[in-house]
C-alpha cells in the first residue's frame, strides 16, 4: 500500500491491487476521449472500473465465501462492461486500437485472476460442504 500498511483483508489481496491498477488505466485513457463524450461514454467506462474495486473489497469483508463469490461476480460483470465501453471507443475512432492494447490487457490479466478467485473459493467451499459435484 502506498499509504501505509494493510488494514483490512482486501488490501492484502493482489486482485484488489490489480483493479486499482487497472482503474488507472481506464482514467488516464478516458482523459483523451472527446469533450463530448465526457458525460456519457467517459463516465461509464470509469463508473465501471471503479465498481471492480468496490466490489472486490465490499465482498471480502466479513462475508462469506458465497457471498464474496457473487460480489466478485458483480466486479466481473463491471469489468465486462468496461470492455463493452472499449469496443465502442474503438469503433467510434475516439482511440486507435494500438491505444487501448495496455488497457485491454492489464483488463483482461484481471479478469483471469477474478476468474480464479472466484474458483478456488467455489472449490474451497465444497471441500467444506463435502459436495463432491
Amino acid at each position: 500500500m502506498e499509504t501505509g500498511e494493510a488494514r483490512y483483508k482486501f488490501q492484502r489481496l493482489k486482485v484488489y491491487h490489480m483493479a486499482l491498477e487497472y482503474v488507472d488505466r481506464v482514467y488516464t485513457l478516458s482523459k483523451k476521449l472527446p469533450a463530448s463524450e465526457r458525460f456519457n461514454l467517459c463516465n461509464q467506462l470509469e463508473r465501471a472500473a471503479t465498481s471492480i474495486v468496490l466490489n472486490i473489497a465490499e465482498g471480502s469483508t466479513g462475508q462469506s465465501d458465497a457471498e464474496q463469490n457473487r460480489f466478485l461476480g458483480l466486479a466481473l460483470r463491471s469489468y465486462v462492461e468496461t470492455v463493452a465501453c472499449l469496443d465502442i471507443i474503438e469503433r467510434r475512432g475516439y482511440l486507435a486500437g494500438d491505444n487501448l492494447g495496455e488497457v485491454r490487457g492489464a483488463g483482461h490479466e484481471l479478469f483471469i485472476k477474478l476468474q480464479s478467485f472466484r474458483k478456488a473459493l467455489t472449490e474451497d467451499r465444497r471441500r467444506e460442504t463435502g459436495d463432491g459435484r
